[in-house]
């Protein structure tokens, strides 16, 4: 059986234990947490010894949901993707997203260098059939709950039709994953006109409004988190440059909010009463409580997390990783996907058969 067909009474998930800014500490500990509140089977691949020594550290040596799959190999946050493919298949990343490939795992969790995620992902599982760019999918906080916003860093130059098969991943991701019935699918651009935008985003929003989702049109940078949309559409590029100042923004508005309460005396005396609702705010707007962004389009269920990830954010990623099995997301991507292709063929030859 296949990674992405397993069910979740015999669920394993990969965990890259090497990968982000803090070694192995966070990613065993999350990954014990996920095993434990999931009720799920957890494989840590990396350097045996350092696994061992934090499973011993957190009293764990003896669980039975933990194996250990050893790969001497890491992938440093700096290093070079196309470095993996060509002389680093004993890292923990490849390891971790061979294990799915072979089945053994049904979905493998990195907070390590992202693209020798998508690069492992590529080589190793390959893209689901029909589609041609994979997307990374992340959730953000808007004012009546979440957003997806997809592609944020997968892919620097995209076409339309690129644009409009992210749209019909994320209407499914949608569906399936967080349980929107008919998510509205945002095209971001710099107006909500139908005329507003580049060449690519101008076709781009003529190949969604003729798909079956509920396209709502243009959506412009400033209404990303206003709640009007549930998928949002975009290249990669602008995806992550607008993810990027997303996060700067957040942390400098926590940053100036308790410079201001600390700042003077009337700020201190009404802290107690405002804590819990800032408290409250920083979790709708922590990453740690969305746990990483699928990487949708390949044929496994892969799961990039921040550098900066703490156990929570494994626990998390895994989490969203078991909900990704579980809803069986993929096979509806490639269904949507061969259905809009079929479309487009019967549009561009009407003399095709149905």
């Amino acid at each position: 059986m296949s990674g992405a067909a397993s069910t979740s009474l015999s669920m394993k998930i990969a965990i890259d234990a090497m990968g982000g800014d803090f070694g192995p500490a966070p990613n065993v500990e999350g990954a014990l947490q996920a095993a434990e509140e999931l009720a799920l089977d957890v494989v840590l691949v990396g350097d045996e010894p350092q696994i061992r020594d934090q499973l011993r550290r957190l009293g764990a040596s003896d669980n039975r949901r933990v194996t250990v799959a050893h790969a001497p190999q890491i992938v440093g946050m700096h290093e070079s993707p196309a470095l993996v493919a060509r002389k680093k298949r004993d890292s923990s990343i490849w390891v971790a997203t061979e294990l799915v490939k072979a089945g053994e795992a049904s979905a493998v969790v990195s907070a390590g260098n992202t693209g020798a995620s998508m690069v492992a992902a590529f080589f190793i599982l390959g893209v689901i059939k029909g589609v041609e760019r994979p997307a990374i999918a992340v959730s953000l906080p808007t004012l009546d709950g979440s957003a997806i916003m997809l592609d944020v860093g997968a892919n620097v130059d995209c076409n339309a039709q690129h644009l409009h098969q992210f749209g019909l991943m994320g209407n499914e991701y949608g569906k399936s994953v967080f349980g929107t019935p008919n998510p509205r699918i945002g095209l971001l651009s710099i107006g909500e006109e139908d005329s507003k935008g580049n060449e690519v985003t101008k076709e781009a929003f003529k190949l969604l409004k003729a798909s079956p989702i509920n396209f709502v049109g243009n959506v412009e940078g400033r209404d990303v988190y206003s709640g009007g949309a549930d998928v949002i559409v975009c290249d990669g590029f602008i995806g992550n440059v607008a993810l990027k100042i997303s996060e700067g923004l957040a942390d400098t508005i926590k940053k100036l909010l308790l410079k201001e309460i600390a700042g003077s005396f009337l700020g201190r005396l009404s802290y107690p009463f405002i804590a819990a609702p800032l408290l409250r705010l920083r979790r709708r707007m922590d990453y740690a409580e969305f746990g990483g962004a699928p990487l949708l389009g390949v044929n496994g269920i892969t799961i990039i997390c921040h550098g900066r990830s703490s156990s929570k954010a494994i626990k998390n990623a895994v989490r969203r990783a078991k909900g990704l099995v579980d809803s069986s997301v993929n096979q509806l991507i490639q269904r949507d996907i061969e259905e809009s292709l079929a479309q487009h063929e019967r549009t561009t030859n009407p003399g095709a058969p149905a």
